[in-house]
C-alpha cells in the first residue's frame, strides 16, 4: 500500500513492466495514466506523473500538489484524506511522446481522433492497488489537546 500526506508532493514506485501490454515500442514511448478513486465519496481523479522513469522491474512516478490540478502536468489535489484506490493504465505512442491536451488520453476510455503517431493510445490496465492519504500534521479536521494527568486521584463522587 502506498502512504502519502495531503498537501504535499509525493512519489510512488509501482510494478508495471511485468504486466506491460504494448511490447512493440520502447519503454521511452510509454506513459502511465493514474485513475484515483476515493473510498469514502467515490470521487475520481486522473493524472499522469510529472516525472516518470521506467526501470526493468518497476516504474517511478512523481506528483506535485497544486490547488488547481492538471492531468497532464502531474499536479494533483487529492482530498479528502483517507483511502484511495488507484488504477494504472498504460498509454503508448508510436511517434513523439507528448503528454498534453489533444495528444494524451484524459481517461481510460478516451480515444483521440483522428489517429496519429503523435497521439497516445490507452492499451489497458497494468496494475491497481490502495493508497492511504494521511492528513498533514496540524491540518486535521479533528484535533485533540493532550492534557497532563492529575497528580492526585480523579474521582467523581455523587449521591452522598
Amino acid at each position: 500500500m502506498i502512504q502519502v500526506t495531503t498537501v504535499s508532493s509525493f512519489s510512488i514506485y509501482i510494478q508495471t513492466e511485468d504486466n506491460r501490454i504494448d511490447t512493440s515500442v520502447a519503454s521511452t514511448q510509454i506513459r502511465h495514466l493514474i485513475k484515483w478513486i476515493n473510498d469514502m465519496d467515490g470521487s475520481i481523479r486522473y493524472t499522469y506523473g510529472n516525472t516518470e522513469t521506467i526501470y526493468d522491474r518497476y516504474t517511478h512516478l512523481g506528483f506535485s500538489y497544486n490547488i488547481n490540478p492538471n492531468v497532464y502536468e502531474g499536479k494533483t489535489n487529492l482530498l479528502p484524506a483517507g483511502y484511495w484506490k488507484y488504477e494504472v493504465y498504460e498509454v503508448s505512442w508510436i511517434g513523439t511522446v507528448t503528454v498534453s491536451s489533444g495528444n494524451a488520453p484524459i481517461t481510460e476510455n478516451d480515444v483521440l481522433s483522428p489517429a496519429a503517431d503523435t497521439k497516445g493510445v490507452v492499451q489497458g490496465l497494468v496494475t491497481k492497488g490502495k493508497m492511504y492519504l494521511a492528513e498533514k500534521d496540524g491540518t486535521q479536521q479533528v484535533q485533540y489537546t493532550q492534557r497532563e494527568a492529575p497528580s492526585s486521584t480523579n474521582y467523581i463522587y455523587y449521591g452522598q
